[in-house]
């Protein structure tokens, strides 16, 4: 079953956030448009490439009064830790969640449970706590945290636009499509 279309169920989680430790839970991400990026663990080689990705995007995040949460399956004290030593990982002002418990891996299906780990999986969710937009794939393959900003700009689109749909390629500015029977085997 998709998780497209459906509101992020209840947890809370400590995180690592701007030296200090806080909580965060589904509450936490209602009122304001939230991109949840999992990873396998701290420590890993593929990991502190992206963190670092979306460290020198947040302010574009930021922009788009969008949170960003960085979640893998370690505690908080580990990232502390790794944020305190790693170059790349230094560089995050967002909250890094930890997920021993796996609730979060598991409740957006991207758990490995022969490894206790989790896929690289990205959610764009709403304000409203609903997720709009997933991708999950391999460990091994590295994300490009640009194509995320482009669907949360795309989610955020067709939310205030929504008659309109964003077509292939669709990027802030181009033009969108108003679905109708007129557009049926037009295009």
């Amino acid at each position: 079953m998709s998780l497209i279309n459906t509101q992020v169920q209840p947890f809370k989680a400590q995180a690592f956030h701007n030296g200090k430790f806080i909580e965060v839970s589904d509450q936490s991400l209602k009122g304001k448009w939230s991109v949840l990026i999992f990873m396998p663990a701290a420590f890993t080689f593929n990991c502190p490439t992206e963190v670092e990705d979306a460290a020198e995007h947040y302010a574009e995040f930021q922009k788009l009064k969008a949170e960003v949460y960085i979640v893998t399956t370690d505690t908080h004290f580990s990232h502390k830790v790794w944020h305190e030593t790693s170059d790349a990982v230094r560089k995050a002002k967002f909250p890094l969640v930890g997920d021993p418990t796996h609730q979060l891996t598991n409740a957006f299906g991207v758990h490995i449970p022969e490894e206790g780990l989790a896929l690289r999986g990205t959610f764009v969710v709403n304000p409203e706590g609903v997720i709009k937009t997933m991708e999950v794939h391999s460990n091994e393959i590295a994300r490009d945290v640009t194509e995320t900003l482009r669907k949360l700009k795309a989610a955020q689109y067709t939310a205030a636009h929504p008659n309109e749909v964003c077509p292939a390629k669709w990027n802030e500015g181009a033009k969108t499509l108003t679905p109708s029977l007129d557009l049926v085997g037009k295009i």
